[in-house]
């Protein structure tokens, strides 16, 4: 079980926040909807926060009830799940169907497991001060470098040599970065959207003083030096500012779960 879970979550315009977070007394969810290049036909009647929200939903229900599978296997199943429930409405062979990265992690049987599918990643604190940061780069990876072209990204999204997203595809969360450790050897798991992680990526900060932040002034402090930081120094690339979500996971015998949404 974890002691405590805290969470932020901010949108990173006036758009609403395709970022979401699911947790119970054992696991964290958090959820990434990727936003539509303009111009890009979907296929789908639905926006990326339907299907954020429904995904969300079913692995929430799947957690929630102790669903005795691996993460990638109940990942699996949500992904099916939600497909079926838009199947008559929507083209989900479309490349540019609404997709979303998913990162989980679950305390069970003594261990913690974990899974990063697309850019949103964990990070787990060892008690002797050690970090494993759980990434997924494939999306950093594409031929040519970036800037990428819509067209590449259609080309490679959920495909194999390329990178995979949570969309209508269910075997993509077989390609999902998993796997486990002792739950005794840790103090806590941070989990984070990339709207967070441009501390690291862009500004030059290390994952440990990401989780120094996170364990002693909360998400939200986390999520603020982001935007400080964007205003200040300006993006690397892209938008200026991103959805961002930051989570805290501290392990331990007793529950406690809080969260705030700021605007």
């Amino acid at each position: 079980m974890f002691a405590e879970i805290t969470y932020a979550t901010r949108p990173g315009s006036g758009r609403p926040n395709e970022d979401l977070v699911v947790a119970g007394p054992s696991w964290i969810v958090v959820l990434d909807g990727a936003t539509a290049a303009g111009g890009v036909e979907s296929g789908c009647v639905h926006d990326v926060a339907w299907l954020v929200g429904r995904l969300g939903g079913e692995l929430a229900a799947a957690l929630s009830v102790g669903d005795g599978g691996s993460p990638a296997a109940i990942l699996e199943a949500a992904i099916e799940r939600t497909a079926r429930a838009h199947a008559g409405t929507c083209d989900l062979g479309n490349p540019d169907s609404p997709s979303a990265t998913v990162a989980m992690v679950r305390v069970r049987s003594g261990r913690v497991e974990y899974l990063v599918l697309g850019d949103s990643p964990v990070v787990l604190a060892f008690a002797d001060g050690g970090l494993r940061v759980v990434a997924d780069d494939r999306l950093e990876r594409l031929p040519g470098g970036r800037p990428y072209s819509v067209e590449l990204v259609r080309r490679m999204r959920n495909a194999p040599g390329g990178f995979w997203v949570a969309a209508a595809r269910p075997e993509a969360a077989r390609e999902a970065v998993t796997g486990e450790v002792d739950a005794g050897a840790l103090r806590g798991a941070g989990v984070f959207t990339d709207g967070v992680s441009r501390l690291v990526e862009w500004y030059g900060w290390s994952w440990a003083s990401v989780l120094a932040l996170l364990a002693e002034r909360g998400p939200a402090a986390v999520i603020g030096s982001v935007r400080e930081l964007e205003t200040a120094r300006g993006p690397v690339q892209g938008k200026p500012h991103d959805d961002a979500t930051a989570v805290w996971g501290r392990l331990g015998a007793e529950l406690s779960v809080t969260g705030s949404e700021t605007d």
